[in-house]
């Protein structure tokens, strides 16, 4: 450990990036799948219902009155990445192929992803309230939203989204065991006050299967055999550059309107966040089925990418709030 500390390694990322490996050398199929998809539920089905517990109410009714945090949130979520999207027009076709370009796109379009966003903001110790909030309400207005923005962008085909069953899901697998562990703070909250580290594993547990089922997914579907070495280095490189402006803006404009510190790491990890478990199902309704698999591609690796560079931030975050 005194050799990572060091060389400045983060132990987390190098555990993540051992799960990438494992993902891709024994990707979950078939009857694991299952067991790892189940487990991931009741991983998140935990984090929120100890997230319910810890929070009282005055931090709940005070997230949820953030206005000025969830309207940067969704600014940056729904606006300034669609905008990010479309200023990519002018790498077609040289850099850029127009498939890819619609790829690029359709990722920019999408709510921000939710467990992901809210375990990094505890990691980090920012507003969880206001992430939770914030970060629900951005997956449920994306449902309505993205398939919006996907059609005034640019060509789509397929049926409507089934936003009763999105909705239901988010209700049911997030806000139902958070709801529950708020009733339930009355009987567990010095439990939970005395086992605050049983809280950050649950975190990076919830994180790194998610990377594993995630990555998992796009290995079996062919990722490796769909595109070249030189494809892949153009997704990497644009969608750290399209990460990492969207997290100098968030951060710079939550410093400019004045939020606190812990109301900025929300608004950066909230803000920055496309949601993979939204955008699979909703190109299968958006787009035809040959398109799917090279529409998907962008995601997958952003979705990679924003886990592991937001990893290393949360770490740093954290590390300025104990000094």
């Amino acid at each position: 450990m005194n050799v990572l500390q060091k060389l400045r390694i983060d132990p987390f990322l190098l555990m993540m990036l051992a799960v990438v490996a494992v993902a891709t050398i024994l990707p979950c199929e078939g009857a694991a799948k299952t067991f790892f998809t189940n487990l991931t539920t009741v991983a998140i089905a935990l984090l929120f219902f100890m997230h319910g517990a810890k929070l009282s109410r005055e931090n709940i009714r005070a997230g949820m009155g953030h206005w000025r945090l969830h309207l940067l949130v969704f600014a940056s979520t729904f606006v300034l990445f669609p905008l990010i999207g479309l200023s990519l027009h002018w790498l077609v076709p040289h850099y850029l192929s127009p498939t890819l370009y619609l790829g690029f796109l359709y990722l920019c379009a999408l709510p921000a992803t939710v467990q992901s966003a809210i375990a990094f903001t505890s990691v980090a110790g920012g507003n969880v309230a206001a992430a939770v909030c914030s970060a629900s309400a951005s997956s449920i207005l994306g449902v309505f939203l993205s398939p919006i923005l996907v059609g005034m962008m640019m060509p789509t085909s397929g049926q409507h989204v089934d936003t009763v069953a999105a909705i239901e899901s988010i209700l049911l697998k997030l806000m139902l065991p958070f709801v529950l562990g708020h009733l339930a703070r009355p009987l567990l909250a010095k439990w939970i006050n005395r086992h605050k580290n049983l809280v950050n594993r649950t975190d990076r547990s919830s994180i790194l299967l998610v990377v594993y089922v995630a990555f998992s997914d796009a290995v079996v579907e062919g990722l490796w055999h769909k595109i070249n070495g030189t494809a892949i280095a153009t997704i990497v490189a644009l969608s750290l550059v399209i990460l990492m402006v969207v997290l100098l803006i968030n951060i710079y404009a939550a410093r400019w309107l004045g939020f606190s510190k812990e109301d900025e790491i929300t608004i950066v990890f909230c803000g920055s966040k496309k949601s993979l478990a939204n955008g699979v199902p909703m190109a299968n309704v958006l787009f035809a089925p040959a398109m799917v698999g090279v529409m998907l591609l962008p995601l997958m690796i952003f979705h990679q990418l924003q886990l592991m560079v937001c990893a290393i931030l949360a770490q740093r975050y954290a590390r300025r709030l104990t000094q």
